[in-house]
């Protein structure tokens, strides 16, 4: 079954950096594009970042343009999210995702708190 495991979470000062990574098994991970989404404290998931199955095309929201890097590793099964110049706005939980034939697959997700 497709399992999705993030790594990398924890705390951090206001301006640096996080490097978060996902391992996936279960199913084809080479054929599939891959996201980040993130949770605020009471409120719904929210689109982070996505990249193609080969890393041609990456799309990131736009309160994270320019600082977050999505990236793949198509021989491990995993892709990473490099997060840099971190704001107190980005505090939340950070999830892993893949969608294979409609449906959304999740990993379980790893906290990070942006404080001083």
């Amino acid at each position: 079954q497709v399992q999705l495991v993030e790594s990398g979470g924890g705390l951090v000062q206001p301006g640096g950096s996080l490097r978060l990574s996902c391992a996936a098994s279960g199913f084809a991970f080479s054929h599939y594009g891959m996201a980040w989404y993130r949770q605020f404290p009471g409120k719904e998931r929210e689109f982070v970042a996505t990249i193609t199955w080969n890393g041609g095309t990456r799309n990131y929201a736009d309160s994270v343009k320019g600082r977050f890097t999505i990236s793949r590793n198509n021989d491990k099964s995993t892709v990473d999210l490099a997060m840099n110049n971190l704001k107190p706005e980005d505090t939340a939980i950070y999830y892993c995702n893949s969608n294979i034939g409609g449906r959304d697959n999740w990993g379980q997700g790893t906290q990070v708190t942006v404080s001083s």
